[in-house]
């Protein structure tokens, strides 16, 4: 039997994040893919997740995502079968954060979501011939939303909840991941929660940033089938 597997994008991030992941795991998983445009707290969306998921299934999240998934393991942990977490974090909001997401909003209103994707994209992947490549279709995502939506994820991300006390709770397989390349969400960031989750797994995306699902697809969905033979 199939395992039921929702993926959950990150902060405006949407399919195209997971594109290529859904079909290298049809033969294991029904997946869906849940985006979070129109919300602007971590506990709506995380009850949101709960509200369309059936019974019990696995769930995968990526960068905001992954807060988000930990909210829902907050709040209804027994549906839950496995838990994966990928280019995420548990840490509460740093020095500085507000007046950096802030700027990124300004340049987002007065200038463009262009703009915005243009300043935004580049940090984040792991650089070379493969980024560029990749770029116009994450422009292009970006392109797609608006300032108000990004508004909504930055007050999301803004009063986040403090997740670092979900973690010894967790009680299912667990996979933590993320790119050798990812300066915002860093491997050593997933060993620190890795030590605190029972029995989690830390996978190594070489060569990838922060977008590891969208940059190595072939890789990751390695991982996650891995992670879902054990649940």
């Amino acid at each position: 039997m199939k395992q039921s597997l929702l993926l959950l994008s990150g902060l405006l991030c949407d399919h195209t994040v997971w594109a290529d992941i859904p079909e290298r795991l049809a033969d294991v998983a029904e997946v869906r893919i849940l985006s979070f445009g129109g919300f602007s707290s971590i506990a709506a969306m995380a009850e949101h997740v709960l509200a369309v998921a059936p019974a019990r299934f696995a769930l995968a999240g990526h960068s905001m995502g992954g807060r988000v998934a930990l909210e829902a393991v907050r709040s209804a942990r027994s549906r839950i079968a496995g838990l994966a977490l990928l280019n995420t974090g548990v840490h509460t909001v740093r020095d500085g954060e507000p007046q950096s997401r802030g700027r990124l909003l300004r340049l987002a209103y007065e200038k463009g979501m262009s703009a915005l994707a243009a300043e935004w994209l580049p940090p984040m992947m792991a650089g070379g011939a493969r980024s560029a490549e990749l770029m116009p279709r994450l422009t292009a995502m970006i392109e797609r939303s608006t300032p108000e939506v990004y508004a909504g994820h930055i007050n999301a991300m803004l009063n986040r909840p403090d997740a670092l006390p979900v973690l010894p709770e967790i009680d299912v397989p667990t996979l933590l991941l993320s790119g050798s390349e990812d300066t915002w969400s860093p491997v050593s960031q997933h060993e620190t929660m890795r030590r605190r989750i029972p029995h989690a797994t830390l996978f190594e995306i070489h060569g990838a940033g922060h977008m590891a699902p969208f940059e190595r697809p072939d890789a990751v969905a390695v991982a996650l089938r891995e992670w879902l033979a054990k649940i």
